[in-house]
């Protein structure tokens, strides 16, 4: 697995990734896709600069959209109500409140996220498993079948009634906002789960605190402000069909996730039409089939544009799967091959490579099954394919050690002497005109 949000991919090596570790091996590449000699990994450079900025933006406002939800929406009376009644004490000491009430909601949630990172070069080993990643997509779906009403999710009875307690002092704001993320688990518990797994990928402990903290402070933040205007509640919609409708958009969305998630145990056409497929029943789903309706009139029109969406990225899935050539032809590779490129003073490439790893998929989804890539390694090149997925290779170890394999990706070029020219190795995902000229300059070699 690869984090590619910024960008320094950290990537995996085909072992496990704190096996190479341990060894002092470079598992950091730099974003031009050269391999850096650094036997220790920067993972705060993962998410940097604007990239960092958007991707807690969107955290932030998918906190918010959390509000939304059946489990949470119903709190906001109970907040309001609790706030409400202290409306004798001064304005700074509301505040204090309200900031209490924010911190016991994040609190957990960044707890979660610490934890998740702490443990992140574990979890990004374990993801590279079939079972895991089919563990985690089943839990996801068996959540998503709850919120499209298949089954009702419900928490004790005891943690629902302590939601709506009044506890005194700045410790009991700081449990009401604990107990808000206690009683709001079951709808945002799953995308917690997919959260998690993502801030485990970077490893980063700080970065884990931020984007949960983040996560907690977009849920919270709408609950105090109407907590202290309260008198706009009465402006809010009612809870009605529209809620259940809510509840069904984020049921496709785990699905989608789950989707995702399964998606590196699949053939790339195969996984490409799962994604479709969830996104056009998804829209069918929330834009037509779906009875709900509300008193107000943007409701029609949220519905409209959901459904419009999911058929429109239906569309476009199929759409480039239909539109895409024919890919690079690989060969197994074999010392015979190799022999037999030096006798033709052709060049050869060797792509090491995973299921399980993103920047490889994306890799042979766009640059090798671009045109001109394609053709001038049909012409020029003997193009040699090993797939590292499966730990049981024998011919694995010995390749890994030959060619100095630190992680995938890693393609490496040989020359017509069957030579590295090591300048030109890649380690990260590179644009197909990128690639036409490391083709270029291997072809110049004498």
């Amino acid at each position: 697995m690869a984090v590619t949000l910024g960008y320094e991919n950290v990537y995996r090596d085909p072992l496990g990734y704190p096996e190479w570790q341990a060894k002092g091996f470079p598992v950091v590449t730099s974003p031009a896709g050269l391999a850096e000699i650094s036997p220790e990994s920067d993972t705060s450079k993962t998410l940097q600069g604007w990239a960092i900025i958007w991707t807690l933006l969107g955290i932030f406002a998918g906190g918010i959209a959390l509000n939304l939800t059946p489990c949470v929406y119903p709190l906001i009376p109970i907040t309001v109500s609790y706030f409400g009644g202290r409306t004798g004490e001064s304005q700074r000491k509301l505040l204090i409140h309200g900031v209490c009430y924010i911190g016991g909601l994040s609190v957990t949630n960044s707890l979660l996220g610490v934890t998740a990172a702490l443990t992140g070069g574990l979890m990004g080993a374990m993801l590279q498993s079939p079972i895991v990643l089919g563990t985690v997509a089943a839990i996801m779906v068996f959540f998503a079948s709850s919120l499209l009403g298949f089954w009702e999710l419900r928490l004790p009875y005891g943690l629902t009634q302590a939601a709506s307690k009044s506890y005194s002092g700045y410790f009991g704001s700081l449990f009401m906002g604990i107990t808000l993320g206690v009683v709001a688990a079951p709808c945002i518990g799953p995308f917690v789960l997919g959260l998690l797994t993502w801030v485990a990928g970077m490893g980063n402990p700080w970065l884990g605190f931020l984007i949960f903290f983040t996560l907690s402070i977009g849920l919270g933040l709408p609950l105090f402000f109407l907590a202290m205007f309260s008198g706009k509640l009465d402006k809010l919609p009612r809870s009605g069909e529209w809620m259940v409708w809510i509840r069904k958009l984020m049921g496709w969305v785990l699905m989608g996730m789950a989707a995702y998630f399964i998606r590196p145990l699949l053939p790339q056409t195969a996984a490409i039409i799962v994604l479709a497929g969830v996104a056009l029943a998804a829209g069918l789903h929330l834009g037509w089939i779906d009875r709900s309706r509300a008193s107000f009139r943007a409701f029609d029109w949220l519905k409209s544009g959901a459904g419009i969406i999911g058929l429109v990225v239906a569309v476009q899935m199929i759409g480039s799967l239909v539109m895409q050539g024919p890919g690079v032809q690989w060969q197994a590779y074999s010392d015979q091959l190799l022999s037999e490129a030096v006798e033709n003073q052709k060049p050869v490439i060797i792509d090491f490579s995973a299921t399980w790893c993103a920047p490889c998929r994306q890799l042979d989804e766009v640059t090798f099954h671009d045109r001109e890539v394609v053709k001038q390694a049909e012409q020029d090149f003997f193009m040699v394919k090993v797939d590292l997925t499966r730990k049981d290779n024998p011919d694995s170890d010995r390749l890994l050690q030959k060619y100095d394999v630190k992680g995938v990706p890693t393609v490496v070029f040989l020359d017509q002497q069957g030579e590295e020219r090591r300048e030109l190795r890649l380690v990260d995902f590179l644009p197909a005109d990128q690639f036409l000229v490391r083709m270029a300059e291997i072809r110049k070699t004498q």
